[in-house]
């Protein structure tokens, strides 16, 4: 037969806690959106931090289709000088 294991109290909770997050759901497919547009900049600018790099999906709660259009549309943007490269005040 094959024996329960037992945990530590402290890991329990952990893997009690993790078990108890809510998972994220992804912006646009709950407003079924297919198209972002590279043009939109205040949607954009959510989803890049104040150094200007853009927001990884286990942070932004993107799917990865809807990471994959929204990388490619900030991209688009900086190339057409519609969101910066990097922030002004870098240190």
């Amino acid at each position: 037969m094959r024996e329960m294991r037992t945990y530590p109290t402290s890991r329990r909770n952990k893997i009690a806690e993790f078990e108890k997050r809510r998972k994220r759901i992804c912006r646009f497919c709950e407003d079924k959106l297919n198209v972002i547009n590279y043009l939109d900049d205040r949607l954009l600018k959510r989803f890049v931090n104040e150094r200007g790099k853009i927001v990884p999906r286990r942070i932004s709660g993107n799917c990865s289709h809807h990471q994959r259009l929204l990388t490619t549309a900030i991209k688009r943007a900086r190339h057409l000088a519609i969101m910066p490269f990097v922030s002004e005040f870098y240190r």
